[in-house]
């Protein structure tokens, strides 16, 4: 499972986003601005609140729009 922590103004997060789409990737997108606890979850997982965060399958993570360290995790 792929996770995007976003929040609503935010470039690099579309970029992720609209990458995890054009490979076919299916994501929950998770709004840090909208729910206290993606919020909490978001400074768990990478220690920050920097946006975007995703994760793959609970535990491996990347910040902002790094591809390809998004094409290792997801084995692009």
């Amino acid at each position: 499972m792929v996770k995007v922590y976003s929040i609503t103004q935010c470039p690099w997060c579309d970029k992720v986003k609209k990458y995890l789409k054009s490979k076919g990737i299916e994501y929950e997108e998770h709004n840090i601005e909208n729910s206290e606890e993606d919020l909490e979850e978001c400074k768990r997982i990478s220690g920050d609140t920097v946006v975007p965060v995703t994760t793959v399958n609970g535990k491996d993570y990347v910040v902002s729009f790094d591809k390809a360290k998004l094409d290792a995790l997801l084995g692009l």
